[in-house]
């Protein structure tokens, strides 16, 4: 397994993309832990890993809290002794022209989605350095790399996940510290449940996709598995676009 004995935590691993992260991170032998806000979606993934004879301890975390940020992070020291690996993960999106986005929902976005990488990264980096290694792996967009109408925040998160990662990269790589970060396409999540079953939504979807299906969390644990194992180690700053050949074109 290519995970055996390490210890990860994942964000967002309530549902989506963060759930099939924490569940095929579980069958490759890493222990988890599953921070979330909803307490029913982070109990359903713990269970998930529990059936398949995994280990998981899940932690209600506001991921923009600093706070939480401490608990999710003494949670996992105090079950299982140090962090390996961290899957920024946790996302939201708000809809609206850019000149009628309120600015809490502005707030809102680029705290979930940008601040808490930073607070995320801020707790776990001491611990990484105390074991001289370890892996940052956050969840971008393709929507950090072009643009998207109608989801302005959302963009600037997603650019700003892109920068801070690669500023990471160079600030401790030589600590053996690998920081990149994964820029998904369209997934078939509960995030993009509403924008896939509208007619006109989904065939804009697949007209932008080359390959012939919407991705699925799946798709992103695999690649989120290569960045967490010691076969990516000489990989540093990178954003791994899986998004069935959208940006390609």
């Amino acid at each position: 397994m290519r995970l055996q004995n390490k210890i990860a935590i994942v964000t967002g691993a309530g549902s989506g993309i963060g759930r099939g992260i924490a569940l095929i991170f579980a069958k490759e032998g890493a222990k988890v832990v599953l921070a979330d806000w909803s307490e029913k979606g982070g109990k359903e993934t713990t269970e998930q890993i529990r059936a398949i004879g995994g280990e998981a301890v899940f932690v209600k975390t506001d991921v923009s809290n600093a706070s939480d940020i401490d608990k999710m992070a003494e949670t996992c020291l105090q079950k299982f002794g140090r962090i390996d690996i961290l899957v920024n993960n946790a996302g939201i999106v708000k809809f609206g022209t850019l000149h009628e986005t309120p600015e809490a929902d502005w707030d809102a976005v680029l705290n979930v989605n940008l601040k808490s990488v930073f607070l995320g990264s801020k707790r776990v980096i001491p611990e990484m350095l105390k074991e001289g290694r370890g892996k940052i792996i956050s969840t971008t967009s393709i929507a950090g790399l072009v643009g998207f109408e109608n989801v302005g925040s959302y963009c600037a998160s997603k650019g700003g996940v892109i920068a801070l990662t690669r500023e990471m990269s160079l600030e401790y790589a030589k600590h053996k510290i690998n920081v990149n970060c994964i820029a998904p396409g369209i997934i078939n999540t509960a995030m993009t449940k509403d924008m896939l079953t509208d007619p006109a939504q989904k065939k804009f979807f697949e007209s932008s996709t080359p390959y012939p299906r919407m991705g699925t969390p799946e798709d992103i644990a695999f690649a989120a598995v290569y960045l967490a194992s010691e076969e990516s180690d000489f990989v540093n700053g990178h954003v791994l676009v899986v998004d069935g050949g959208w940006t390609a074109k």
